[in-house]
């Protein structure tokens, strides 16, 4: 295998479930929850800690994003991580996922290969 072609395979996003977007939701607000709990200049190693377990997390339940990364970016930014930032990028992942798919039409079915 190339490696495009590995890359692909790497961050080709999963399909979107209800499932999936619920928990995904429910980990963005549980991240921005918790660094609005530990106040805006307080726990520095904590709120970034938040933020990589966040990131990871997310990218793993609904796959990777471009739009995750100036998120993670802002979120090291001590006065703006009191933001909903990973509840928003989440939804906004979420809503253009569900766009994309509606789009795409669903992959043919392989045919099996004939031995002649």
């Amino acid at each position: 295998m190339k490696l495009p072609e590995k890359l692909k395979s790497i961050f080709r996003a999963p399909r979107l479930t209800k499932a999936r977007m619920i928990v995904a939701m429910a980990m963005a607000m549980a991240a921005d929850g918790l660094q609005l709990l530990l106040g805006p200049l307080g726990w520095v190693v904590i709120d970034q800690a938040i933020d990589c377990v966040a990131m990871v997390l997310i990218t793993w339940v609904i796959g990777f994003h471009i739009l995750l990364l100036p998120t993670f970016v802002v979120e090291l930014i001590p006065v703006l991580e009191d933001l909903p930032t990973w509840t928003a990028c989440t939804a906004a992942v979420i809503a253009l996922r569900k766009r994309e798919q509606r789009i795409q039409p669903p992959p043919p079915p392989s045919k099996p290969a004939i031995d002649v």
